[in-house]
């Protein structure tokens, strides 16, 4: 039976725009309060200590995006830095500096496949094995520090991952930007990236098409625990220290921020670009509330109220994904109206 509907009112086309652009609208307005309330905000020096910090909750965002889309999710990310910290500064003393980065970054690379054994081949859910996971690996950086944090042989061998390497970007920005543009062109470029979307709209249709989508949930886990894992070598060798305590909070905050971004717990949903929105606009609302001396907990109110925001706005544009709402459509709509024109009624049917 064929069905006619009404076309969206004005306010729907502005809600559904609203929706479809919101990193933007947030990342603009978090932007310009910031502005306001910070004095020298935009000062070079104010940006590159905002964005040195955001980069090693951004490279675990990296492999949480892909594990998200995947229509998984995962936890361990904390436990798998402080893992692969404690590897990267505690073994300096034997190995050398650079070899047991190398380890470290091993690490997240074992921990994301141990990650990967339990979902793909023991079929665990996803949010209970990456639970486990990350209570095992917690323990184990605390069994084998003593619960105590760990010191490099040399203070000095971290210091260029913070300094500026282009314009006022450290070393470690421009390793999670470049990570991250990487992952957009894999994304949006690559038959293998738009397979991972398939495979976490629905992973069976995509086993049908002849997509192996056991093997991309394996590799979404590998790639999030080494994402970690460097993280995690990243920020202890720029400490020169590694700690059991590392990363507690951060994979929670990462998740906002990789949903923010517009990324679908559900699966099959999301891009990189998205993602670095979402940490921007956390990095800067960080910023600026800690510049104003806001508590933390009322910071993470904040975050949590942007999130649930966010979602329920989704919720309620999910009926309407049919409408256009790109920005040539949206000026197109504008310019119709302007000229005093009626909107060409759309058909549209219900099998």
């Amino acid at each position: 039976m064929n069905t006619a509907s009404q076309p969206p009112s004005g306010w729907t086309i502005a809600l559904l725009g609203l929706v479809r652009y919101r990193v933007i609208v947030i990342l603009v307005a978090t932007l310009a309060i910031a502005a306001t309330f910070v004095p020298g905000f935009f000062d070079a020096r104010t940006l590159s200590l905002g964005l040195d910090r955001a980069a090693t909750m951004g490279l675990i965002a990296i492999g949480l995006t892909v594990v998200l889309i995947a229509g998984q999710l995962d936890l361990s990310g904390g436990a798998i830095l402080a893992l692969s910290s404690i590897a990267a500064v505690g073994l300096q003393g034997e190995l050398g500096q650079v070899p047991a980065a190398l380890v470290g970054v091993g690490v997240g690379l074992v921990a994301g496949a141990f990650n990967a054994l339990l979902v793909v081949v023991l079929r665990i859910n996803s949010l209970v094995a990456t639970l486990a996971s990350m209570l095992l690996f917690r323990a184990v950086c605390h069994l084998i520090t003593d619960s105590r944090p760990v010191s490099g042989i040399d203070p000095f061998f971290g210091i260029p991952l913070t300094q500026p390497l282009v314009w006022t970007l450290s070393a470690r920005v421009t390793i999670f930007l470049v990570l991250i543009l990487l992952l957009h062109v894999w994304l949006t470029r690559s038959v293998v990236g738009r397979n991972l979307f398939a495979v976490g709209s629905n992973a069976t249709s995509a086993s049908a098409s002849g997509i192996r989508s056991r093997w991309y949930l394996f590799g979404a886990f590998v790639f999030s625990g080494l994402m970690a894992g460097v993280a995690g070598v990243t920020f202890g060798v720029a400490a020169n220290t590694g700690s059991p305590v590392f990363g507690d909070t951060i994979v929670l905050t990462a998740i906002a921020a990789v949903v923010i971004g517009g990324t679908r717990l559900e699966g099959g949903i999301g891009s990189a670009l998205g993602t670095l929105g979402g940490l921007l606009t956390l990095a800067s609302l960080t910023t600026a509330m800690e510049y104003q001396s806001v508590p933390a907990y009322v910071q993470d109110i904040v975050t949590g109220v942007i999130l649930l925001l966010l979602i329920l706005l989704d919720r309620l544009t999910h009926s309407k994904r049919g409408v256009n709402v790109s920005l040539t459509a949206l000026v197109h709509r504008l310019s119709r109206k302007s000229a005093g024109t009626q909107p060409k009624e759309i058909e549209r049917t219900i099998a």
